[in-house]
């Protein structure tokens, strides 16, 4: 589930069925995020949309990708991940967990997301975030993906997200196991990024990410707290923005809910 937002962002959460908030803007200055943030999506060239009567739509988006992060230390070739079985709560499909020895932390995957209108590409950075991949990769293969909706858009100044990748279409479901976060201080968030949703850390003080992914169309100022694991081509964002331009019904919080039109991945191809 995603949990209600404070300010203008919110925390980009999957997992439990009532959590809190753990990013905070207000008035476009982001939590964590600093100000270099700030300035890279505000400085870019953006399109205007129209408004749309009831359903909320983003003011602008932004038209130029953000350069993605760079590790300042490169990790091992191979690395050992973690995919912890999800005590209490049942997978949204059954899936094996990802293989979690001797994973590749070098080089890029391709991977096509069929969603909605358009075929989305997309290169999984392995160097960047080699569990996550590892995860997506695995998930993909096995059809978790297939036929499901988009349940989150979010059209506000300061984020602007298209959240996929739970098969229950409500938030709150996952594979039935976790893994932990693939992050580093430097991280920020801009458009063409795709990273990981999660419900922060759990009481056991290990991470809580799943299925549940997140596609970055423009201004997106939380902490470096969701683990970036792939970029997506220009041309590719172009089926995002429509989705985006076509508003989302909020819920609770303007600018924040179910996209007005249904959003379906019909499938996850990777080469």
């Amino acid at each position: 589930m995603i949990a209600p937002r404070v300010g203008l962002a919110a925390a980009l959460l999957c997992g439990a069925a009532a959590l809190t908030a753990c990013a905070s803007t207000v008035s476009g200055s982001a939590s964590g995020s600093g100000s270099t943030t700030e300035r890279t999506t505000t400085e870019r060239t953006t399109t205007s949309t129209a408004p749309a009567g009831d359903v909320d739509v983003p003011a602008s988006i932004p038209t130029e990708l953000a350069p993605m992060p760079k590790r300042t230390t490169a990790l091992p070739a191979k690395v050992d991940c973690e995919y912890r079985t999800e005590q209490g709560a049942a997978p949204a499909k059954d899936v094996d967990a990802p293989p979690a020895t001797g994973v590749s932390a070098q080089g890029t995957a391709a991977a096509t997301i069929a969603l909605g209108g358009g075929d989305v590409a997309v290169t999984l950075d392995r160097a960047l975030a080699p569990c996550a991949v590892n995860n997506f990769v695995s998930l993909a293969k096995q059809g978790y993906y297939d036929d499901t909706t988009c349940h989150r858009l979010t059209t506000a100044e300061s984020l602007q997200v298209l959240q996929c990748g739970d098969p229950t279409g409500t938030g709150s479901g996952g594979p039935g196991y976790t893994f932990d976060d693939e992050v580093f201080p430097e991280l920020e968030y801009g458009r063409g990024m795709l990273a990981m949703a999660n419900a922060g850390t759990g009481s056991d003080g290990n991470g809580t990410n799943g299925s549940q992914f997140f596609i970055v169309y423009g201004a997106c100022e939380i902490p470096p707290n969701y683990t970036v694991f792939g970029s997506i081509d220009a041309a590719s964002m172009a089926v995002v923005d429509e989705i985006a331009k076509a508003g989302t019904v909020s819920e609770g919080m303007p600018g924040d809910g179910k996209p007005s039109a249904e959003v379906v991945i019909s499938g996850v191809e990777v080469a």
